[in-house]
This record gives C-alpha cells, structure tokens and sequence, in this order.
C-alpha cells in the first residue's frame, strides 16, 4: 500500500525528535525495540542488545561481510557493528539530522573503524548503490515508516548480491479494526500504516524473490518493550520535560493496542 504519510513527514519527525528519544531512550541515539529473555529480565538497553546479536547470529553477519544499515538513524548501531564484526557497513537514512550526527560519530572512531563505514542520506525506495553492492541488509523499525513498501522491499533485493541476507524487524497490522485510541496513538503518531500482518508479510517477501528463512512474531517484545519505555520516560522536570506526560500516555497505549492485536512486531530473515 501506499502510505498517507509521506517521506517529507517521516523525515521531519525524527529531525525533531532525536534529542528527546536521547533523553531516555538510548543517550547513544539508538531507537529500536528489545527482546527479552531470561539474560535481559526486563532491562530495556540489555533487551535491545540482544536483538541485535540475534540479528548477527541469524544473518549470519562475519568479517567479510558488506552490510547496508537501511534507516540506519544516528549510525550506533552501524558502528558497534562494525566494530564488533570486522565488517563494513554503510548506512542510510532520510533524517538529514541523524546522518549528520552519525558521520560526527565516525570521525570520532579509530582510521581502521572509519575506513569500514559509509553513511549518506538516501530514501529506502530509491537507494544509490548498483545492483549486487552488499553482502546484507540490516534494518530495525525502519520500513513501517516507508510510504511505498515494496518499493523498499525490492530495492532492498536489488543491492543484495545473489545469495545475500536480509535481517530486519517490522510492524505489521494484525487486523484491519483499529481503536480510535490504536489510531491516535500508535498509527497517527508514527506516521504510518501498513496492509502487512504475519502471514502477508511473507507473501511480499516471497513476491519480490526473497527466501524466507526465519519468520519470528515478537508482539510481547513489543508490549514489553513500551511497558519499559513507559518507565524510563521522566517524570520530574528538566529539558524536553513538556513531552514527557504525552510520551508516557502513549507508550502505555501502544502496549494495550498490542495486546488487543491491533499492531504487531515481527522479525524475518531472508535470502535472496
């Protein structure tokens, strides 16, 4: 489908948000969810760390790897990546602001580190490398935000060599009826909707020529994930405290709009 939201909107949302995301989220200005597990307990930052070392196990991410970081944001996780791999990545996102803070963030690391990362601003739907460029795509709550979907899918297949993997998490919808509530805050305040659930997700990926070889529903990662956010966010004063009452109101919000099954969270890994 194509999203009433527009790349424009997506791109001045997270312009203006990051410094609050930073402010409890992840103060090194990474921004996605967790997966909890009995190593995490309910430890946000630790959850959002395993995530990610699921994502290398299952894409099987080594030192010869050539890894595109689709929405990359402000480069964190690109760069711990790289650093942890031996591999080189290149990131991409719209937020000319997080590109911005991403490429301060590289400059800052050791020449062999810097050698092994790229970042440049670039819409998923149109990425500006050949056909056959990387080994992986790497992508985390980024392509719900994409106004054309598979649009992005296919790009995403185009840049792969043949035999590469995909990694990435998504939102889906899991049922058309959404709440008034499930509406306001979470469809409206992302910026986004999507005809993907579970099982159509897979019926994309497999159109556009992908493998699926994993397909994972982490929803109660996702309920957990703003349940924990909810209790992170600040309640007393101090910089960007005006936002953080609707912030906490939301988050609960998108925790009982999961539970209701009226957005979902999911993880794939695919070959092409």
């Amino acid at each position: 489908m194509t999203n009433k939201h527009t790349e424009k909107d997506t791109e001045s949302y997270y312009d203006a948000e990051d410094a609050i995301y930073r402010a409890f989220w992840d103060q090194e200005g990474s921004v996605h969810w967790g997966v909890f597990d009995q190593s995490t307990g309910k430890d946000f930052l630790k959850a959002c760390a395993n995530l990610n070392q699921i994502m290398i196990q299952q894409g099987k991410i080594g030192q010869d790897a050539k890894v595109l970081d689709l929405g990359c944001g402000n480069g964190t996780t690109a760069i711990w990546l790289s650093a942890s791999q031996g591999c080189h990545v290149t990131g991409v996102d719209l937020s000319g602001v997080r590109i911005g803070n991403a490429e301060k963030a590289r400059v800052s690391q050791s020449s062999e580190l810097q050698s092994r990362l790229a970042f440049e601003k670039a819409s998923a739907t149109e990425l500006p490398f050949e056909d056959g460029t990387f080994t992986h795509v790497w992508s985390q709550a980024v392509i719900y935000h994409v106004h054309d979907k598979d649009k992005a899918l296919s790009e995403a297949y185009r840049v792969l060599t043949d035999g590469g993997i995909m990694v990435f998490d998504d939102l889906t919808k899991p049922k058309s009826d959404i709440s008034p509530e499930a509406q306001k805050y979470v469809y409206e305040r992302l910026l986004f909707d999507t005809d993907f659930n579970f099982e159509s997700y897979q019926s994309a990926l497999k159109a556009q020529g992908f493998t699926v070889l994993e397909a994972r529903d982490l929803s109660e990662h996702l309920k957990t994930s703003y349940l924990c956010l909810s209790e992170r966010t600040p309640k007393g004063e101090g910089e960007h405290a005006q936002h953080f009452p609707d912030l906490i109101t939301a988050y609960l919000q998108t925790a009982k709009a999961v539970e209701n099954k009226e957005v979902g969270w999911v993880f794939f890994v695919c070959q092409k």
